[in-house]
């Protein structure tokens, strides 16, 4: 029988969180023919994400996927086989009863946030035993003993094909409403959190001997572009010159025509989780900014997967490419830093072929959380 999978997810800030759910469900619908049933307590962000504008009821199918309301009071529903409790987010206390009334309980997985700590390895698939029911730890991660990252089975051939493929970035360009120029000027996309080094950045663009042409999707980069750039209005079509540099602001995409912009540059800015997996798959140099956090937590997670990236890099390009990283993430000017990291363009982009390659040849998270599954589930039903 076709196997059936509920996924909760609370948006908590942007669209991180609702972003890897999103694809996550898709995933598992399109690859693994499971019936997936999204609950999503916030419909207005999912709306923007999904491009789906009807939501007058308290679900609604988008696809193959069932996308539900979540509410208080919970309603009365049947638990599928498998329920994942994406980033800690606490299913509700109805719904686990529903669970527990269940003949053979279903397998209940917290998908948890993306790490390159070592922890990580030691803490994937551990069991976390509850009231009449386990609960499972599982963490993404970019190495062996992991639950490993979002892949879909074909975006690797999809991506080589359309960088191949000039007259198809051409069009996608157009379809953006810009007609890239040809020639030497370095596309940029930028996708951030509210960033205090982001004006200190643009002004060295702007500034410089190379011409930058920098694509942002609307969000909370807005004020800081507002501020750098006069007569800035937030919502309407934009473009924005100053020096060497273009700015174009553009709506937020849906999933596919974001990976085709990070494909389409040269090189990406990426936040978060949902896009900083994605700049990886583009086979483009990427900077990371971490999620921000209380007491600085996040410096933590920021430099491991620096010293993960940066293992196979000679000393020098390391050297830069962590420099501009901190910088980045706001503990230095980020402007005098871009000079040494746009240096060693040629060797980021070499690595982020060869990192890109890397991580492909890895079983992906969907897979690997359809295995795990599977394997629980026998293990009830034998039992």
């Amino acid at each position: 029988m076709k196997s059936s999978w509920d996924i909760f997810c609370k948006v908590v800030d942007n669209f991180g969180d609702i972003g890897v759910c999103w694809r996550l469900a898709r995933q598992l619908a399109a690859e693994h023919d499971i019936d997936v049933r999204l609950w999503v307590d916030n419909f207005d962000t999912f709306a923007r994400l999904s491009r789906t504008s009807d939501f007058s009821q308290d679900s609604v199918r988008v696809g193959d996927i069932l996308v539900c309301h979540w509410r208080d009071p919970f309603p009365e529903v049947i638990p599928g086989d498998v329920v994942i409790e994406a980033f800690a987010c606490e299913i509700p206390a109805r719904f686990q009863a529903a669970m527990i009334a269940k003949p053979i309980a279903p397998v209940w997985i917290n998908s948890e946030y993306l790490s390159a700590e070592k922890w990580v390895a030691e803490s994937h698939r551990l069991p976390s035993p509850q009231v009449n029911l386990t609960k499972h730890f599982f963490f993404p991660g970019f190495v062996a003993g992991t639950g490993g990252l979002l892949r879909e089975a074909n975006i690797i051939a999809e991506r080589d094909r359309f960088q191949r493929d000039p007259l198809a970035i051409a069009e996608f360009w157009r379809s953006l409403g810009m007609n890239m120029p040809e020639g030497d000027e370095l596309r940029v996309s930028l996708f951030c959190y509210d960033n205090p080094a982001l004006p200190d950045l643009l002004a060295q663009w702007a500034a410089g001997v190379t011409p930058i042409t920098c694509v942002v999707p609307d969000g909370v980069a807005g004020t800081a572009l507002e501020n750098f750039f006069p007569m800035f209005t937030v919502g309407e079509k934009r473009a924005y010159n100053l020096g060497n540099l273009m700015v174009y602001v553009i709506p937020l995409l849906s999933h596919e025509r974001y990976d085709r912009l990070l494909w389409a540059c040269d090189m990406n800015f990426v936040r978060g989780e949902d896009s900083f997996v994605r700049g990886q798959f583009a086979a483009r140099p990427f900077v990371w900014q971490v999620y921000p956090q209380k007491d600085d937590a996040h410096r933590t997670k920021l430099d491991a997967f620096i010293d993960l990236f940066c293992a196979d890099m000679d000393v020098a390009t390391a050297t830069k490419t962590r420099s501009f990283w901190h910088g980045w993430n706001g503990d230095a000017l980020a402007g005098s830093a871009w000079r040494d990291f746009w240096q060693i363009r040629a060797a980021q982009a070499s690595h982020a072929r060869l990192w890109s390659r890397k991580l492909a040849v890895q079983t992906d998270l969907a897979t690997n959380l359809v295995k795990f599954s599977c394997d629980l589930l026998k293990l009830r039903v034998s039992t």
